[in-house]
């Protein structure tokens, strides 16, 4: 792809370029080491998205690096392809090898890692530059030079680097705030100094380290910057650099500006990355975490159910997401019913009423509950005789069981308004409660369990448990039911007792008929 049609768009006014460093600075994120495949399969990913540049590695660094750089560029994507540098010719000679659009080509500026990092003095930094630009420029390449950690760098020498950077023929001059001092105010401040002494492009390179690589990017751009470095979902050195992600719908929707980026590809991209570099994403990180575009509280469920706009500044649509009503301790009943009449289940008001309590009172208790969670507790709300209708009721349980003590369960039912109690003993505690209650009805209505299943257990340790039972009467009639609790226990019982309650109400309805 050549240079005029990459960047058909740089002249505009409105429109800023994204200059993705994922494989180059992401990819130095501590505990990331991509392969080979895995690298060029983001590189596609990241040309689908519609980044502007594509900084594809370090050639210098390996043999195994050059042959990856050269692969991404062979793969004619319609990003431009860039090489980082350090300002020597034995790098720039390792990136023009590898046939990329743009040469990044960066030394240190200020006092600390010109003295620590490179022992250079300001006036063999000033030659490096020149050297270097001007040697790129020779080979017909894009250059793009950072005076390295410019943000801690004197501004009076900062700016006589820029100067001769810019004489030596440089196309674009990046500003790096590689350690991530910045606040928007010093770095608006900075980038208006610059401009004054340089009339090339100025991009943006901010790291994250207090917690504002977006917040000075965005702030740089105000100030006239119309590039922005930036990673897929903030991976870098250290905190990380300026998520990709947050300054592009950012510069979209707050600032009205335009980008190359498809940003309904932005969570699909997202997941991606995270996939192939094993750094999982936050559940709260803005735009593509898995909190994002989800709402616990009653009020913000009504609201964004009946009005998005309510509590979304953005549809989650423009970035390859769907919003999702979460049911919890803070859950509303408009949120609840919503996310139900969703999956096509339509409690009653009745229902929804138990519903909402029991999810509220799973969430007292710490428990988070899942989609699948949400279906057994409805499914058993749903499936349970209503209190008016009840034949039985527990009043009471107790169960004991241990390393040496034999499981031993007792009961206490009320049966048309009669109380019994009983107790048994089982192979375990469920098996020994059910006994009881068998015992109970079976001698009083013929009423026997007939079958039993865990159904579904979602969860960890503290999960909500789906009991399915079948009961049968003394004419082999039989009746289903379920319950879903996070005690197992719990969910048997009511799955039992609300089986003989659709059991004996049968019979007792059937009777009256004849």
């Amino acid at each position: 792809m050549n240079e005029t049609m990459k960047n058909k768009n740089a002249n505009s006014p409105n429109y800023i370029r994204i200059f993705d460093t994922t494989l180059r600075d992401g990819e130095q994120t501590p505990g990331v080491s991509l392969t080979t495949e895995d690298k060029i399969e983001i590189a596609h990913q990241l040309s689908r998205l519609g980044v502007d540049t594509i900084e594809a590695g370090f050639p210098s660094s390996s043999e195994g690096e050059k042959k990856v750089i050269k692969e991404i560029v062979k793969a004619g994507l319609d990003s431009e392809i860039c090489g980082l540098c350090r300002a020597n010719r034995k790098d720039i000679d390792a990136a023009i090898e590898c046939d990329v659009d743009a040469v990044h080509v960066f030394i240190p500026t200020s006092p600390v890692q010109m003295k620590y990092a490179v022992n250079m003095t300001q006036e063999q930094v000033l030659s490096a530059t020149v050297d270097s630009i001007e040697y790129v420029k020779q080979h017909g390449v894009i250059c793009e030079f950072s005076p390295m950690d410019a943000t801690r760098s004197e501004l009076p020498f900062l700016k006589k680097v820029c100067q001769a950077a810019q004489k030596a023929g440089m196309d674009r001059l990046n500003v790096p705030d590689t350690v991530g001092i910045m606040i928007p105010k010093t770095m608006s401040k900075l980038i208006e100094e610059l401009k004054t002494v340089v009339t090339v492009p100025i991009s943006i390179h901010c790291h994250d380290d207090f917690g504002m690589a977006v917040a000075n990017s965005l702030a740089a751009v105000e100030a006239g910057a119309t590039q922005v470095h930036s990673t897929i979902n903030g991976l870098g050195e250290r905190a990380g650099n300026a998520s990709l992600e947050e300054v592009v719908m950012a510069l979209h929707l707050i600032y009205k500006l335009k980008t190359g980026v498809n940003s309904r590809l932005l969570y699909s991209t997202s997941r991606m990355v995270a996939t192939l570099t094993g750094i999982p994403v936050q559940a709260n990180k803005a735009i593509v975490g898995e909190n994002a575009f989800a709402h616990e509280s009653g009020v913000h469920t009504r609201g964004v159910t009946v009005k998005p706009l309510t509590f979304e500044p953005i549809k989650p649509e423009l970035v390859g997401r769907i919003r999702k009503l979460v049911a919890g301790k803070l859950a509303g009943t408009s949120g609840i019913k919503a996310e139900l009449e969703e999956i096509g289940i339509h409690p009653n008001e009745e229902q929804l009423k138990e519903i909402v309590q029991r999810i509220k009172d799973l969430g007292d208790k710490g428990k988070m509950v899942t989609d699948a969670d949400l279906i057994a507790l409805t499914s058993a709300v749903m499936g349970e005789v209503i209190k008016e209708e009840k034949i039985v009721e527990l009043c009471d349980l107790a169960v004991m069981t241990g390393v040496k003590v034999i499981p031993t369960a007792s009961v206490r039912l009320v049966l048309d308004g009669k109380e019994y109690v009983a107790a048994e003993t089982g192979v375990g505690p469920v098996d020994a409660v059910l006994k009881a209650i068998t015992k109970l009805t079976h001698s009083l209505e013929k009423i026997r369990l007939n079958e039993y299943r865990l159904e579904a257990i979602t969860g960890g340790s503290n999960a909500v448990a789906e009991v399915v039972i079948k009961v049968e009467d003394e004419k082999g009639h039989i009746v289903s039911a379920r319950a879903a609790r996070e005690d197992i226990v719990m969910a048997s019982v009511e799955a039992m007792i609300n089986g003989i309650n659709k059991c004996l109400l049968k019979n007792r309805k059937q009777g009256n008929k004849k």
